[in-house]
């Protein structure tokens, strides 16, 4: 085992898996979180001769208990964690009028509170290690500054990330913990292809939008958790050079 130690939420697909990848190529331990346990094993595999120090651990994040019992195996199996990486997220779309309310409550459950709820559990072991701190980064999305149309639920969320992540930054300081958020904007996964036929825009044109390269992700999250502690990147956007955000609408 290494002597760095992440967790990764949604690490099963898109930037989660990249993410996850990266941090194995670079020497980390990483566990694996998320709710379908085939892809984990997806992305485990895909680790090749560094998948041994991968761990996959099924995990609902919008569940309280299950979140305490993923965190309790890690402080077991590693009593120690260097990094987490809020990434897990969904979304829905629609007319502002017409979304249901179980809707809206999936996607704050899983992108704001699942985020707060792996914190909580990360700043007890984090506080407790010896030596103490540890870094968290939340994926927080452009829409963390601004929003698409139609996507009331998924932009409260990812604004909501901003200050979860800011009271993080403030409440970690006594315990050496330092929180970052990395903006992403059309990057190249799975998630994206619809970029490439056409999205709505706020003029109500449809338009396809440049993406980029996950690596470029990976990069960049590995750059923030190459840090030492007493260093932190506290915002950083990575997008597509010539997607619709500077400017948009």
């Amino acid at each position: 085992m290494s002597s760095q130690y992440a967790v990764v939420t949604g690490a099963g697909t898109g930037i989660g898996q990249a993410v996850s990848l990266g941090l194995l190529n670079h020497g980390w331990s990483v566990a694996l979180l998320g709710r379908n346990p085939e892809s984990l094993h997806e992305t485990r595999s895909l680790a090749g001769e560094n998948r041994h120090q991968a761990m996959i651990l099924s995990c609902d994040i919008t569940n309280p208990d299950e979140v305490k019992k993923t965190f309790d195996r890690i402080q077991s199996e590693w009593n120690r964690l260097d990094l987490l990486f809020n990434n897990a997220g969904t979304n829905t779309k629609g007319l502002l009028e017409d979304i249901s309310y179980e809707a809206w409550r999936s996607v704050i459950d899983t992108n704001l509170t699942g985020s707060f709820l792996c914190t909580q559990q990360a700043f007890k072991i984090m506080k407790a290690q010896s030596p103490q701190g540890g870094r968290i980064i939340n994926n927080g999305s452009v829409s963390s500054e601004v929003p698409r149309p139609n996507s009331a639920p998924y932009t409260s969320s990812k604004h909501a990330m901003t200050g979860l992540t800011r009271s993080t930054s403030l409440d970690g300081r006594k315990y050496n913990i330092a929180c970052g958020q990395i903006d992403i904007g059309n990057v190249d996964t799975t998630m994206a292809q619809s970029m490439k036929t056409g999205m709505p825009q706020a003029n109500g044109a449809i338009s396809i939008e440049d993406t980029f390269d996950v690596k470029h992700v990976v990069d960049a999250v590995l750059y923030m958790s190459s840090l030492p502690l007493n260093a932190n990147v506290q915002f950083m956007t990575v997008m597509a050079t010539k997607m619709p955000f500077i400017g948009r609408g």
